[in-house]
């Protein structure tokens, strides 16, 4: 019976706002504030009679109305909450494009905050839907914060990103974000959080199998850590750099890395381990062996004829002549 009820307050409503848009020989402009009035209070009573395509549609028609007159602070409003009551029913690409939408507007209403913040409510939405959108608003959020000279919020979102991302198994792109996330720290000044992210960002490099960006990002930023942190992350590395199998995976099985966030725990547990060096082979050495053949004429061969077989046997061998006596006839011509 309340449900009738409402349903039918909704329609009465949605017959106002129209007649409001109207124009005629006595209302020569449409009163879209009045409009849009109406279609936000048919919107709530489609939602309390849990007609909820009809209260979305009502509150996306609140939003042009008040477009129309430039209240555009009042028009994310409407947006936001037509997502709100359209979170179990639409596709995750419309609740996107609306927080999109959504947040613009505030921004032209300089309510910068507010539009991060509707962002950031969508992605959590899509979080349960569809990653990739998620990881973009959460991503835009942080843009739209940062615009706002608000690191701390910023950091908030970019690090939910990145750990999707890692979530996702896309490590280029969570370098990048956890890079990004640690320049929010630098500027707000937060050294404790930029020691946690050295071990993130070089836990993911060490998922890419680049071990020498993972000790160039702890070159990098390794003075931020702490003693626990340092210790954790030398243990890894110098693991890692004699190929040492069993100390990598002790290493990243240490409490530190068990009391991360869960992503980058699941990590930790995932990274490739070093492929430890085999030992060259030695040489096998057979008892009581035959001793080497020797030929028997070896030894009776003197020196002298082995040069004189070479100088036979070699085509280029010199060639000499005996000299003749002074007083031999055929010299004298």
């Amino acid at each position: 019976m309340m449900a009738n009820a409402k349903i039918s307050e909704a329609r009465e409503h949605c017959k106002a706002a129209e007649r409001a848009t109207r124009t005629g020989m006595f209302r020569w402009k449409a009163d879209f504030d009045s409009a849009a009035d109406e279609y936000s209070q048919a919107a709530q009573c489609y939602r309390i009679a849990r007609d909820l395509p009809n209260s979305k549609e009502c509150h996306l028609k609140a939003s042009e109305c008040y477009k129309k007159n430039n209240a555009f602070f009042h028009a994310a409003k409407a947006l936001e909450n037509a997502i709100i009551v359209s979170k179990e029913i639409a596709p995750p690409e419309e609740i996107y494009n609306l927080a999109v939408e959504s947040a613009s507007l505030y921004q032209q209403h300089g309510s910068g905050d507010s539009g991060a913040s509707v962002l950031d409510k969508a992605a959590k939405i899509l979080e349960e839907k569809d990653l990739e959108l998620a990881v973009k608003l959460f991503t835009q959020a942080a843009d739209v914060s940062s615009t706002e000279s608000s690191q701390h919020q910023g950091s908030e979102y970019i690090s939910k990103a990145s750990r999707i991302l890692v979530k996702l198994q896309r490590y280029d792109q969570a370098v990048d974000s956890l890079r990004r996330e640690i320049g929010f720290h630098q500027e707000s000044g937060n050294i404790g959080a930029i020691g946690r992210l050295t071990v993130a960002i070089v836990l993911v490099q060490l998922a890419r199998g680049d071990t020498v960006a993972a000790e160039k990002a702890y070159k990098e930023w390794g003075s931020n850590c702490e003693v626990a942190e340092m210790q954790t992350l030398e243990q890894i590395l110098q693991a890692y750099d004699e190929e040492d199998r069993e100390s990598a995976k002790r290493a990243l099985a240490s409490p530190f890395i068990r009391n991360m966030d869960v992503e980058y725990a699941r990590l930790a547990a995932s990274v490739p381990l070093p492929e430890a060096m085999e030992p060259a082979p030695r040489a096998t050495v057979v008892e009581n062996a035959a001793p080497s053949y020797v030929s028997p004429n070896a030894s009776s061969t003197t020196t002298a004829e082995i040069s004189h077989m070479e100088i036979e046997e070699s085509p280029y061998a010199p060639v000499t002549y005996a000299k003749k006596a002074d007083n031999d006839e055929d010299g004298l011509c």
